[in-house]
Order: C-alpha cells, then structure tokens, then sequence
C-alpha cells in the first residue's frame, strides 16, 4: 500500500510503498477514502525538515540542551550518530481520516463495512485504537467527515470557554480551526466577532455568521471589541492563531471584561503580564488536542474509556459530537474545500499548503472497493500462525539469511548499521505499521518487508530472527521461532515473568540445535573484554560495584508499564546483571532487589540489587533515576586482589594497583558491534559454541525477575 511519509532530516515528503499494517487488539482496520491536510501541523514538520541544522536547533532549544548533555556524557561521534539517525527516520503525515472498517474486535463498537472516522495518517490502509474512532452518520459524507478530526479540536477550546448563550466571543485566527470554531460557537448561541488579516477567511466568518475585524486595514483590535461590546468587554476568546510573540496574548487579556476567559489552541508566546491578568482576575487555559484521553495510554491503547457520568466529553464522544452537528446541518465545511486531490497526486497536494488561499486540502482514495481485505496481513491481534517446526542440524554454511521483526530507533539507529554484510543475507523486515519497515528495508537492503510474523517463520530461506519488538512480546515470539527451527536473537529482556521464562526453557530445551542469544552487548564491550582480560591472573573472590545513573522516564511511558514493558528492572538492569555475572565468571547463587521508598522511589527504578555468587563474589547494581545528567550513566568499579577497576561510560576505564592500565575510546562502545558479529559468526561454523551459554542466559533472566519481584513486593508495602 501508499502511505504518506516526511524525512525530518532532508525535508523530502514522499508517496512510499509500504506493508500494510497490521491490526492489534483492540484496534480497527479501515480502508481509508479520505483524508485531510493539516495546513498547522504538517506544514509545520515539512518546514521543519526543509530547514537548515541551524534553523532546526533555533526552533527546538530544549532538543538542543538534551544534545549537548548527550555529548558531554556519551561523547561527540556517538551523540551525532544518533542525532542523525533520529532525523533520517520518516514520520507518518496526517491525523484527518475517513474509512471503511475491514476489520475489529467482536467487542468493538465498529463493524466491518461501516464508515469511519479516526486521527489515522495518510495511507491507503490505516490501523487506530477503537476510542480514536467515531462513526459517520448517514447523512454526513466522506468529504465532509474528513474534518471530523480537526473540528474536534475546535470543539474542545470552545468547551474549555464554558460559553453561555448571548457571549460575545472573539475568535483570534480564522484559519481552518478558527472558522469551525466560529461555526460551533454560533450553535451555542454566542455573539461571535472573528480577527485575522485574510479578507477571504473574514468573508467566510461572516458567512457563518460572524462579526469580523481586518487587521490588515491598521484597525486595533482592542477599540473594535470595546465598539462592540459597548465598552463593557468581551466574556472570552478562543486563540486559534499562531504567532511568535507575546503581543498577542496581551491584545486578548485587553479585550477581554472583567474575569473575563482566554483558552488557546494555537501557538502563541507566553510571557505573560501579570497586570494583565492580577487586575481583571482574567483566567487562561491552553486546550489539548480533541480532548480529555489524547496522550493517556490506557484510555487510547488500551481502550479504558472514562465513565460519561464523570468526563461527558471525550475525545472520541467529540469526534461523534462533531460528526453530529454536520448532519444536523449546524456545522457546513463546504466552504472550507479549497483543493482536492487524487491520492496518487498527494505530493502535487502538498505544495498547495503554502498556497496563502488554502484552507481545506482534500485527498481522495477512490471509492472503497472492498478489496482492501485481500491487502491485509493474516494476523489478528498479533498472533502468528506457525507452520510445522523445521528441524535446522548444525552445520558450516557459506551465508546466513536473516530477518528482522521490530524496526524501531534502536534497530536502525544501533544494530541494523553493525550488522555484518558478509555472508549475511537481509531477507525481511517487519513492523506492525509498516512504515518504519519500509524504510528500514530501503536503508539497509532488506529483500522484502512484512507486517507479519508468520510469514518470517515459514519462511525456508530465514536461518535467523532477530526480535526487537515491544517486551511483552519476546518470550512468545521467541517460542514460536525456536519451534520453527529458527535461531533468535532476542534484545533484553528474555522474558517478563517466570512462566513466561519456564516456557522458554522448554521450548530451548526441545531445540538445542537452535542458538538463542540476548541482547546483553555490555559483556562484548572491549572495555569489558580488557577488564575481564586484566582479572584473569585474580584467583580471589572479586566485588563489583555497577552504578547506573539511569535518569527519570514518566511513569506513563510504555516502558513502565508492567503488562509491556515490564518495568525498568526487568526491561534494562537485566543489562547489569549479566554484566556482573560476566565478569565474576561464576552461576548466581542468591538475589535480593531492594526498593527505594519515598516519590521517587515509587516507580520502582531506583533500587539496588545485591547478588551473591558461586564462588564467594559479590556484586551490587545500584540502578538509579534520581540523579544528575552531569554524573556518567554508567560506572564499574571492581574491587579485586589488591586492585580497583573503573569503567566510566564505556569510554575510559583504568587499572588503580597492579599494572595500572587504561583503555580509552574514541567515543562509548558498549558492545553491539562484537555481540552481532559473534551471534553470526556462531551460525556460520558449525564447531563454534553459543555466544553466550544457554543456561547463563536463563539464570540471568532469573535473577533479574526475582529481583523485580521483591522490588514489587517493597513497593507495594511502602504504599500501604
């Protein structure tokens, strides 16, 4: 399928081919008709990927700030290296779409061959979470429903103003927002007066019944609302304008009457003056998108949706009241068309968003033709059919083909880049949505690209998958693939439970021809190599101490999340404890994970593991997300026969007593480049051992949940 793409990086938009997405649980498959170009948003990130590095930098300082504590942490070539691979992957363009269900759960509230509205991108296939979608009523059509979305977002700032019927209301900005909004507020039975330079988006606020000023004639738009008004001043405004500086916000506040209401939309500066605001008590709001749900991962991907006796207003119950008012009539964007455009064209489409008269640009898909089905990947909410599990006997090969499932930043940007081309044959590529696939492929030289994972596993020409998906997802997919004859590479963590790990156990246990390896690419590390190189002649008990300056990740973030990512113990100290285990050379014999109590210790990632070895070793993880940026992330210290070993960040490690070596780097290298090289390298000769030895991948991921499970455990009680 085509699906509309823009490269942040050259600011190139493309009309790429793509797999189709493929649906989840508790998703919706539709076959889009329609669509709808943001003249705000997406001309926004196409300027933004046109611009120069510098005019990138003025426009995101804090992104600025983040790069430049990156460098003094990891180093010049590594932040740059990364810097560049996050702009060189394509982002979807789009949130405006109007479709035909294909496919959605029993439970779901859409059902195959309705239309559909949903914040999906442009693309001839587009898969969104159920609460992102709303059903077009009969008498609205396609054309129409299209600005469904974006009149959500109007009609949320209208919300947020609380009108009353008979306010006067200015509505500052009359692009496409700032007339739906116009339109909205004159159902509520408001006074409008509508402000913008645009003699045809005035013409237009008149037409629906709006009081306009020109602010291209000199007039002040002060005095005006004060005419208007009869000198009282106006009960709100609805900022839907953008502007770089604060003289806007201050007009508003000037307009506006005693405890008079400001909401913004648009983009504005806000350097606000207190007298402004302290001597008519004026109160100010900005508006979030099209309302109460957008960002929150429960209510749109997990699809909790929000008791109407408690939040009457979602965002999907406003993309249905939206669809509402314009089968009632009450809400016209006919008017607001002012460029269609056959999908095949879309890129003729998008030079027409800095034409200064565009207001509404349509994309037509062509009438759904049902076909759509025969596009979509044979996989429903993630679960793949396997084939009868081929047996692969070890032996000497001449080359290998691998596949890829996953295709996020830390495949394109950190393994895809190290992955030896030598003897190594890039069969598949897949993602779920396909796009970041689709590029990956084109990049790196993939044969083929997939939104699904069964067509991997039967797959004869595939030796070896790598998993790089979600965390959740590992322990079944690495099932599936051990059983199919595959070797796997599976990046941490292994498992997130223990019956998640016992079946793995059992499934590897039926394959020993397969070679299952993790991602612990610390232990590759020539700082660790030269480490481990430095205590051989140590034939005591050693102590490592690995502080992890991990930093603070929202508790929303999908990491934390315990049913998908697991929690950051489990999804990255595993990390540690291999190290630790790797070093000491010797099984793990007792775990203990101690939570740090108190807010910050709440998340359960700021805690210290303590590990006792076979051999008498001992080794403490304090892994940490309460401390400064200025502190290196990660540090080894080893204490053993008379020495100390310090590693700082995988770039200067050095020897105090003894020989008192030192290794330096050029920038951090923590190993990915050797793990992937002794992964293929092991498939490619048959007398080879594993990488790392099976059972020490087991116990490791053992330790790691053990120690996860008492964390859970503290945490729990210090809630009580």
């Amino acid at each position: 399928m085509k699906q509309i793409l823009q490269n942040l990086g050259t600011g190139e938009t493309l009309l790429a081919e793509v797999p189709c997405p493929r649906r989840g649980s508790g998703q919706v498959l539709s076959e889009t008709t329609r669509s709808l170009v943001s003249l705000g948003t997406e001309k926004m990130l196409i300027d933004f990927g046109k611009g120069s590095w510098l005019a990138k930098a003025r426009s995101q300082p804090d992104k600025v700030k983040q790069v430049l504590q990156k460098i003094k942490t990891d180093g010049l070539f590594t932040t740059v290296d990364a810097v560049r691979a996050k702009l060189d992957t394509p982002i979807p363009l789009g949130y405006c779409n109007v479709g035909v269900v294909l496919e959605a759960d029993t439970t779901s509230g859409r059902q195959p061959g309705e239309r559909m509205i949903s914040n999906g991108p442009h693309a001839e296939m587009v898969v969104v979470p159920e609460n992102l979608t709303a059903r077009v009523p009969e008498k609205v059509s396609d054309e129409q429903a299209a600005f469904a979305v974006v009149g959500a977002i109007a009609l949320q700032g209208v919300r947020l103003l609380l009108p009353t019927l008979g306010e006067r209301v200015v509505v500052s900005g009359l692009g496409l927002i700032g007339l739906l909004a116009v339109q909205i507020l004159r159902a509520h039975g408001c006074q409008v007066m509508g402000i913008d330079f645009d003699a045809r988006k005035l013409e237009l606020a008149r037409q629906f019944g709006a009081e306009t000023v020109d602010l291209s004639t000199g007039v002040d738009p002060v005095a005006a609302t004060q005419h208007w008004t009869h000198g009282t001043g106006v009960d709100a405004v609805l900022i839907t304008a953008s502007a770089k500086g604060d003289e806007l916000i201050h007009q508003v506040a000037n307009m506006c009457r005693q405890r008079g209401r400001i909401v913004l939309v648009g983009v504005v500066g806000l350097h606000l003056q207190r007298a402004d605001f302290y001597e008519k008590e004026l109160s100010f709001q900005v508006s979030c998108s099209y309302g109460p749900g957008r960002y929150d991962p429960n209510f749109e991907k997990r699809g909790f949706d929000y008791p109407i006796g408690f939040v009457r207003w979602t965002e999907q119950r406003n993309f249905q009241a939206v669809l509402e008012l314009m089968a009632e009539g009450k809400l016209d964007v006919g008017p607001l068309i002012t460029h269609r455009y056959q999908f095949e064209d879309a890129l003729e489409g998008y030079q027409a968003v800095s034409d200064p008269q565009a207001l509404g640009i349509l994309l037509d898909y062509g009438a759904a033709q049902g076909q759509g089905s025969k596009k979509v990947a044979q996989v429903v909410d993630g679960a793949a059919t396997v084939g009868t599990p081929k047996k692969v006997e070890r032996a000497s090969r001449d080359e290998i083909g691998v596949a890829f499932v996953g295709a996020g930043g830390f495949t394109t940007r950190t393994l895809l880049p190290l992955l030896p081309k030598e003897k190594v044959k890039r069969r598949t590529i897949v993602s779920s949505q396909g796009v970041s696939a689709a590029h990956a492929a084109k990049k790196f030289g993939f044969e083929s690209v997939a939104s699904d994972f069964g067509s991997v596993l039967e797959d004869a020409s595939i030796d070896a998958v790598f998993i790089t998906t979600p965390h959740h997802l590992h322990a079944t997919m690495v099932c599936e693939a051990l059983q199919a004859g595959k070797h796997v590479f599976v990046e941490k963590p292994l498992a997130l439970t223990r019956a998640e790990l016992e079946q793995v156990e059992q499934v590897l246990d039926a394959n020993p021809s397969c070679c299952l390896m993790v991602g612990f690419n610390r232990r590759f590390s020539p700082h660790m190599l030269a480490v481990k190189d430095w205590l051989r002649a140590s034939t005591t008990a050693k102590s490592i101490i690995i502080t992890v300056n991990a930093g603070a990740i929202p508790a929303e973030h999908w990491t934390q999340d315990p049913e998908v990512g697991g929690g950051r113990i489990v999804g990255e100290a595993c990390h540690f404890v291999d190290l630790a285990r790797y070093l000491v050379g010797a099984p793990i014999e007792v775990t203990h994970g101690f939570a740090m109590g108190g807010g910050e210790g709440r998340l359960g990632d700021c805690v210290a593991i303590q590990l006792q070895f076979a051999d008498g070793s001992l080794a403490t993880i304090h892994y940490l997300a309460n401390g400064s940026k200025d502190f290196p992330k990660e540090r080894i210290e080893v204490f053993a026969g008379g020495r100390v070993i310090v590693c700082d960040n995988f770039r200067k490690t050095r020897e105090i007593g003894g020989a008192n070596r030192k290794l330096n780097s050029r920038g951090q290298d923590k190993g990915h480049r050797a793990e992937l090289v002794a992964f293929t390298q092991t498939l490619l000769s048959a007398d080879a051992p594993w990488p790392i030895a099976q059972e020490e991948l087991l116990e490791v991921s053992k330790a790691t949940i053990e120690a996860a499970d008492q964390v859970r455990v503290q945490i729990a009680k210090f809630g009580q």
